[in-house]
């Protein structure tokens, strides 16, 4: 017979382990992979072709396939979301399970003969692995793609694509547009103003491609009220401008700006 204190113990170590084996199961489900999802009445790529390849057919890329197919082109799709491909046919589109990183893929989907590729993807990673095996292997495409920001546009633009965007450039302008022209402004002047928003935005975009993101910062306008410096003594002679065609670019650059 055991004894009192062996009993409690044994008492102790069961109710422990009872307690423990759904955390045990709860580690091991979220460190084993997610099973793989139904390919069921999913089709993969094969012998597709097309004059416009999209990888990746979430909400850009719908809105993207809109005016080419408004103009009569022949579009493949390819995306690895199952979800995803079971909700676009039921609004009238073919697309196709693949993966756009994979080389048989993107031969499968037609990469090969196709006019340009669109690389329509979410994922910054992902978008810079297709770019690279289209770069390599499907020079003679066009390659435009969907950059997530603006330090992902700089590695896209660099790596020699056609044509780079970032996500919600073009909406967030339009936006400012209508905000401006609802609180009281002119819709000439909030034209302009979004213009020239645009120009500073290209001109940033040229300056850190040379010297990085932080390069570009003044043309950026902040809402911090920042106080100007003063000097501790007056100074003996008036400064001279080192740079004369920086110095014009910014006056230029204040110059044009809409008052705010």
């Amino acid at each position: 017979m055991l004894s009192p204190t062996v009993a409690a113990a044994l008492t102790a170590i069961v109710i422990l382990s009872m307690a423990a084996t759904p955390l045990v199961f709860m580690v091991i489900a979220r460190l084993l992979p997610e099973p793989p999802a139904s390919l069921e009445g999913v089709e993969r790529p094969d012998g597709l072709s097309g004059q416009v390849l999209l990888v990746g057919f979430g909400r850009f890329a719908q809105v993207v396939s809109q005016p080419l197919l408004a103009r009569g082109m022949k579009i493949s799709l390819i995306e690895i979301d199952v979800d995803m491909i079971r909700a676009a046919r039921d609004f009238g589109f073919k697309v196709y399970y693949g993966d756009g990183t994979r080389l048989d893929v993107l031969r499968a989907s037609g990469a090969e003969t196709a006019e340009a590729i669109l690389v329509c993807v979410d994922k910054p990673a992902v978008a810079d692995r297709v770019v690279e095996l289209v770069k390599a292997e499907f020079p003679h495409a066009k390659l435009f793609v969907r950059a997530f920001d603006r330090g992902h546009a700089v590695r896209l633009i660099q790596a020699g694509v056609d044509y780079q965007l970032r996500e919600t450039f073009e909406s967030a302008l339009v936006f400012g547009h209508e905000v401006l022209v609802e609180l009281g402004v002119d819709e000439d002047v909030a034209t302009e103003t979004i213009v020239d928003v645009r120009r500073r935005d290209e001109a940033r975009l040229e300056l850190q491609l040379a010297g990085g993101l932080t390069a570009g910062r003044f043309l950026m306008r902040g809402n911090l009220q920042t106080p100007k410096p003063e000097p501790f003594s007056v100074p003996r002679s008036e400064g001279q401008v080192v740079n004369e065609e920086e110095f014009e670019d910014r006056e230029d650059l204040d110059r044009r700006a809409p008052v705010a």
